[in-house]
């Protein structure tokens, strides 16, 4: 802007030189005076000023242009990095989704297997009962005939039949021992599948597209009451077990249930060495039965109990519930036993850790002692330490006159009262407040961040 003023400028003082110029020469060819054929020496300092001017400002223009120029290539530049980076990105985010789309379709292949052998197992399980009432019928009319033969002597015919009868019975349970070979050998089966979609869905690691499935095979079938426990699917060798059971006291723990043919979760009656028979839930999964000593699903049951409740138990077996230190206590004191803890956050994904443990009696206040064995989740709890139990009512250990259970809500194995409780209070994920949190139900690693959890699971199981 500056060199076009200037340029302006200097234009009007040369029109009047070129003016004077061409005045001179027809004064001179009128005049006969000679006259200098050359323009005066300010008019030509003049015109040279101005030009001098109007070439600086070209240039200074030309500099700005140029580096404006550069600025706008470096943009550029930076520009077509960014892109190129964010299509590698894109490509990359495709490939995830390709293997998660292969992933799911594994899954969805495994849950229709596990369908199919759960009809096959239905369908097997319902033979087995019929089978399993006629042959009580064909029994009921044996006795019936055998009071009978007992008031009077049999004839040849009758005889005949009874042995015709006792063939078919023996034919028949036979028959339903293959079967139960067969449903057990179904069983198996089933809980390797299980164990298979398991190892996928731990392999999945994408917090966002992560996706589990919880396969739960349910059989509806008839259950047969003892005086003691409870038998689904009952064989003729499984009622021997019951009878003896019965006869001789309940079963020390789950793992003795299932070793006498129990393969159905529930509540079941136990008997541990050396104390009274309680009620307890049996887990049946992984091939074997796990006593579960703490349930949490909803909230719907405060845990914020006192130490009397800890340590006889509180909730329903069913639902959400605490089993109580002494039973527990009474159930570890048999022999090794095995913790495994299950955690499900907010946005479904499950976890579980497993410990070989060691629980102390009344006197020591529970004290408990950890090694953890495997688990897909970092560990949040102090190994090789001796964790005493405590509540609001019961602190054994306060910290800097700071009361872990009163603070933190809910009785568990305090350590320096650190970030872990799965006995606290259950909130939703809207309670942002820090504060909140350490009173809420979650988990936390001593170098990582806190798991909200929305369900929990304690369960114990013999090593051997």
């Amino acid at each position: 802007m500056k060199t076009i003023l200037a340029f302006l400028f200097i234009v009007p003082l040369a029109l009047p030189a070129r003016a004077e110029k061409d005045y001179s020469s027809f004064d001179s060819a009128a005049s006969p005076e000679t006259k200098s054929r050359f323009a005066m020496l300010d008019d030509v300092r003049i015109l040279a000023n101005g030009l001098l001017q109007l070439g600086h400002g070209l240039k200074d223009f030309v500099h700005k242009t140029k580096g404006q120029m550069n600025d706008i290539f470096q943009k550029l530049y930076i520009f077509d990095r960014s892109f190129y980076e964010l299509s590698l990105q894109t490509s990359e985010i495709k490939e995830e989704e390709e293997q998660l789309r292969q992933t799911t379709a594994r899954l969805q292949i495994n849950n229709e297997e596990i369908k199919n052998l759960s009809q096959e197992m239905n369908l097997k399980i319902e033979d087995l009962i019929q089978n399993k009432i006629q042959l009580q019928e064909k029994v009921w009319g044996l006795e019936d005939k055998v009071t009978k033969l007992a008031i009077i002597q049999p004839s040849m015919q009758e005889t005949k039949e009874i042995s015709s009868l006792k063939a078919f019975v023996e034919q028949q349970d036979n028959h339903i021992k293959q079967l139960l070979k067969i449903v057990e050998d179904q069983h198996v089966q089933l809980d390797r599948q299980h164990n298979q979609i398991m190892e996928l869905e731990d392999k999945v690691q994408e917090p966002s597209l992560f996706l589990f499935s919880e396969f739960v095979i349910s059989h509806n079938t008839e259950a047969v009451n003892g005086p003691f426990l409870q038998v689904s699917h009952p064989s003729c060798s499984q009622i021997c077990n019951c009878l003896l059971f019965a006869f001789l006291g309940a079963a020390p723990d789950c793992t003795a249930l299932y070793n006498s043919g129990m393969r159905s979760s529930g509540v079941y009656t136990i008997k541990p060495n050396g104390s009274e028979a309680f009620d307890v839930y049996c887990e049946m999964k992984f091939g074997s039965s796990w006593t579960v000593i703490q349930n949490r699903v909803d909230g719907s049951l405060d845990f914020n109990q006192t130490w009397d409740a800890y340590a006889n138990g509180f909730g329903e077996l069913n639902e959400e519930f605490w089993l109580g230190l002494n039973k527990t206590y009474s159930i570890t004191k048999q022999g090794d036993y095995i913790l495994r803890i299950e955690l499900q956050d907010w946005r479904d994904n499950k976890r579980y850790i497993e410990y070989a443990f060691s629980l102390g009696g009344p006197k020591t206040d529970y004290t408990l002692q950890l090694s953890r064995i495997s688990g897909s989740i970092p560990n949040a709890l102090p190994e090789q330490t001796e964790l005493r139990f405590s509540t609001a009512d019961h602190d054994v250990d306060i910290i800097n006159d700071f009361n872990c259970p009163e603070n933190y809500l809910g009785g568990w194995w305090h350590s320096e009262c650190e970030e872990t409780n799965l006995n606290g209070k259950y909130i939703a994920p809207r309670s942002r407040g820090r504060l909140d949190r350490k009173k809420g139900l979650y988990w936390k690693p001593k170098k990582g961040r806190y798991y909200l959890l929305k369900s929990t699971k304690i369960m114990i199981h013999p090593t051997d």
